[in-house]
């Protein structure tokens, strides 16, 4: 559920004091330079329906940076938990714990939707998108920037990992979704194929999202940051839709 203090985010944007309160809520300590947090829920739509503005007045930057920072402090963090792990254990691990569909969801636990703002004309397929997932990224940056990287890693562990990721689970479940579903449509013989489309996203990087169609009709779609990535979680989710 969404943190009530957010409730309160649109009507007192103006007040720094309760502004900072409702980011000391989900950092877990007072921040220091509450610039920083504006900016990191600051979408670029926002930035775009604002004569004048630039694009370095959106969180996009500090996405790009709460990216690294996050995959780095999961990359250890898993380290340490799985010492007798190889490396594609690790990485496939810690995709599935950052990857966009996760971190859209982690946002929305935090209540980050209530403090994202965009350009009203937006639609709510595109909120659903990414915008979460990339402002909570955005915020990661924002507290390593503003308190140090010891305050970046106890938040991403302590108030995200550690609440709402089940890690062991994530490394018992079936991870190769693709293919069970072409095991499951050859069965019923039902044709099945995946519409991929690819994003830019800030630093250079690409974010795909993959479509599963099964005999041309759309089951479930999936995000990551690349193909594979992307129709692994596709393949999931219509699993899921499917009930198999």
């Amino acid at each position: 559920m969404p943190l009530p203090l957010f409730g309160l985010f649109r009507r007192l944007i103006g007040s720094d004091r309760q502004f900072r309160q409702a980011v000391a809520t989900v950092i877990g300590q007072e921040p220091d330079n509450a610039q920083l947090y504006r900016l990191a829920f600051t979408h670029s739509s926002l930035v775009r329906a604002e004569p004048g503005a630039g694009r370095h007045q959106s969180n996009e930057r500090l996405e790009f940076l709460g990216d690294a920072i996050l995959g780095a402090v999961v990359a250890e963090y898993l380290f340490q938990k799985y010492p007798y792990e190889q490396e594609g254990f690790l990485t496939e691990t810690r995709s599935r714990i950052v990857n966009r569909e996760s971190l859209n969801a982690l946002a929305l636990k935090l209540g980050l939707d209530q403090l994202v703002q965009l350009d009203a004309t937006q639609s709510r397929v595109a909120r659903s998108r990414s915008v979460n997932g990339n402002a909570l990224e955005a915020l990661v940056g924002a507290v390593y920037l503003d308190l140090g990287y010891k305050a970046a890693r106890r938040f991403v562990l302590r108030g995200l990992i550690k609440p709402f990721v089940d890690v062991n689970k994530l490394t018992t479940t079936t991870s190769n979704y693709k293919s069970k579903l072409i095991e499951w449509a050859q069965r019923q013989g039902k044709a099945l194929r995946y519409d991929l489309r690819g994003e830019p996203r800030p630093g250079g990087a690409m974010e795909f999202t993959a479509t599963v169609l099964l005999d041309d009709e759309v089951v479930a779609t999936g995000m990551g940051l690349n193909k594979k990535q992307a129709e692994q979680l596709a393949a999931e989710r219509a699993l899921a839709a499917l009930g198999v």
